[in-house]
């Protein structure tokens, strides 16, 4: 048996070689820097909240840490999210501008999930507290993706949105805005709404999952090429 490569083969091998490698580093990347990030999350997290000013946060930075902010509710400007689920319940998840004391500008706490009392067709009722309130909870930044499968459909009413657009809602106030929504876990809250925050995705197993298989299939690659190009020489 002889060794024989062919031109094109090789370098059609190379090529997917060279593809699976670099997919699988990219892989592999993603996977440490999530676990970088989740870990820097938590030991944000042991540090306590960080209180809200004016100042505008930096959302990628402040995603899913605690923060505190005091103010009073801007109940005028209320608005319900749609298509909210506990429990395998239907309902809406309540987002309420906070006027951050001392200051003009807003940040969005996300008070928790009410389920649909009366049915669609009537917005739940959800009483705002008034004056001076404190707010605990962890920071979120809204997703600004849209699937093009998911066309926008026309919403039964001005108070209920089909997701959170941060520039339609500073639009709405005409104010200052933080980039990020508070997801209420603490402080004054007279009400019975759910407030149930699942952690974020630990997806550091399955993107080093993936790396593993762009690689198995880069090896399995070159070692089929090998086999292939190994012909019976002639006899003597």
């Amino acid at each position: 048996m002889l060794f024989q490569p062919r031109l094109i083969p090789t370098l059609a091998m190379l090529l997917g070689v060279s593809l699976f490698v670099y997919l699988g580093a990219w892989q592999g990347g993603k996977g440490d820097r999530l676990e970088l990030e989740l870990a820097q999350r938590a030991e944000r997290g042991k540090l306590g909240p960080v209180w809200v000013t004016d100042k505008l946060l930096d959302p990628q930075a402040a995603q899913d840490a605690p923060f505190a902010v005091v103010g009073t509710y801007d109940a005028q400007h209320q608005v319900f999210l749609d298509n909210r689920q506990e429990n395998d319940q239907p309902g809406v998840h309540v987002i309420t501008p906070l006027k951050i004391e001392g200051s003009e500008t807003r940040i969005l706490i996300n008070r928790g999930w009410v389920g649909w009392t009366l049915g669609r067709s009537v917005l739940p009722v959800v009483a705002t507290p008034s004056g001076r309130v404190h707010v605990v909870g962890l920071a979120s930044t809204p997703s600004t993706k849209k699937f093009f499968l998911m066309p926008d459909h026309p919403e039964a009413s001005a108070k209920l949105w089909s997701k959170l657009d941060m520039t339609r809602f500073q639009k709405l106030t005409g104010t200052p805005l933080q980039p990020v929504v508070l997801l209420q876990t603490g402080g004054d809250a007279p009400d019975a709404l759910v407030r149930h925050w699942p952690p974020p995705d630990d997806r550091v197993g399955k993107h080093r999952g993936y790396a593993f298989q762009w690689y198995g299939m880069a090896v399995a690659l070159f070692l089929f090429y090998a086999f292939a190009s190994f012909r019976k020489g002639r006899s003597l």
